[in-house]
Order: C-alpha cells, then structure tokens, then sequence
C-alpha cells in the first residue's frame, strides 16, 4: 500500500524537529559560541545539513550568528524558552523527590538546604530507619563557618552575601575569612577542589557531616545536601565512598536543574 503524501509530510516534519533539537542542543553544550564544524560535530551531522538548519533556526529567532567570527549563537527565542523553563524549576521540590535514594544507598539521615534571609536553612529532612535517627528539624539555620552546610555556601556564595551572613559567627572566624592567607580561607580553597566539605562533631559532639552543592542553570548555587550520621564508622574522607555517592546525588541534582556540565 503506498505512503500518502500527509503521512510523509508528517514524517519529515517530525524527522525536522528533531535534527533542529539536536542543534539546539549542540549550541546550549558549546556556548557562548561555536563554529559550524564544532556544532556539525557536536549533533552528528555533516557541516552543509548543518548549515542548512542553521539558517532556518536563525530566520526564527532560535540561533544567531556572530558577525564578525562567523560563530554561531543560541538566538534571543532560544535564551527567552530558556529563562521560562528556569522559572517553572521548583528547586527544592525536584531535589526532595530525590532523597529517599540518597537515604537508603547510604544509610545516613540526609537533608536540603538553601539560603534565605537568615543564611543556610534547612528545607527537607529525610531520616534514617534504624537504631540510631539523627534529627535536624526542618526550618533549622545552620550556622555559616561552623557546619558543613554552611561551609559549603561560604565557599559558592558571592562575597557580599557570605560576608553579611558572616557578620553571625565568631569574631575569630570573621577575621580569618577577610584574610585570604588565613586557615578557614585555605579550608574554603580545598572545599572548592574537593566538592566536599565535612565537620566532625563541631555543632553536636558525636555528629559528623558531610556536605556537596546543587548548582542551577546559571552555574550558581542554588542548595546543599548534606549527610549527617553518628561518628562511629562515618566515613569523612572527601574521597571515600560516602563522598562519592553524596557527589553523585549532587551532580544528578544539578543536572536536573538544568546546571552546565
């Protein structure tokens, strides 16, 4: 039986859409600009398709081209669909739907934290079933310079938000923190590296805690998740296996809210 004419329309109408999504796609990874034959490369594609589909994404406002490197742009259309799907993101919402994972594949008690008019505030608790629960009530603050939740937004924050916060902690801490050769400025350093930051038993004796950021689309940090257990077997090592399952959870996190690679 022969393939109507609407069928096949259809066909390649669908077929269109999704080569222009890889493009697309392409363009978002290489940005701020890339090159045809970076983007031809990057979407599987021979450079002329390419360029062809290029042309067609820039008369609809989807791509732009740089006129003077010839370089290829996501389009204003393109930025504005973006910033719309950043509005609808419910951050702690689509995070939160993610900890019993984290709970159960660790066996630790494991919170969100943002930051809000009084700094590092917990959102989200999800406790351990067993024994030993460690509670951390939700609408907690942490405090910015002494958990490893608040380490963790020292180290991301802008400057001006984390030094307002800082205005809270000890006058020793405040010092060391305006002086970038100061141990608490190194610790921040290394926290950064790392991706990890850990306290053990500075807020409760006897409580450990280990803490990784969630970034949101513009590269900012946008949560910390943060494991919390007794110290008898909690495994601090920012490269040990608790670091690296907490370090996962963030990454999928932060993907999930549409951070960059």
């Amino acid at each position: 039986m022969p393939t109507s004419p609407t069928r096949t329309t259809s066909r390649q109408t669908v077929q269109s859409a999704e080569i222009g999504a890889e493009i697309l796609k392409a363009l978002a990874r290489l940005g701020p600009a890339a090159s045809l034959s970076s983007l031809s490369e990057e979407a599987g594609m021979a450079p002329a398709k390419a360029h062809r589909y290029l042309q067609a994404m820039i008369a609809s406002g989807l791509a732009a081209q740089e006129k003077h490197s010839g370089r290829y742009t996501l389009g204003p259309e393109a930025i504005k669909i973006g910033m719309a799907a950043i509005a609808q993101i419910d951050v702690v919402g689509s995070i939160s739907e993610m900890l019993p994972d984290l709970r159960d594949d660790t066996g630790y008690t494991c919170f969100i934290a943002v930051w809000g008019g009084l700094g590092a505030t917990v959102v989200r608790v999800m406790e351990t079933i067993g024994e030993v629960t460690v509670l951390t009530r939700t609408g907690a603050h942490m405090p910015l310079l002494r958990s490893a939740t608040g380490l963790m937004f020292a180290t991301w924050l802008p400057p001006q938000e984390r030094d307002a916060e800082a205005a809270r902690e000890p006058a020793e801490l405040q010092e060391q923190l305006l002086d970038p050769a100061s141990p608490l400025c190194a610790r921040l350093e290394s926290i950064r590296q790392s991706g990890i930051s850990t306290v053990q038993g500075l807020m409760v004796p006897g409580i450990d805690a280990m803490s990784a950021p969630v970034f949101g689309a513009r590269s900012e940090i946008v949560a910390v998740v943060t494991l919390i257990g007794t110290d008898n077997g909690f495994d601090r090592s920012p490269d040990g296996t608790l670091a690296q399952k907490l370090t996962a959870f963030a990454r999928a996190a932060s993907a999930k809210l549409g951070a960059p690679d």
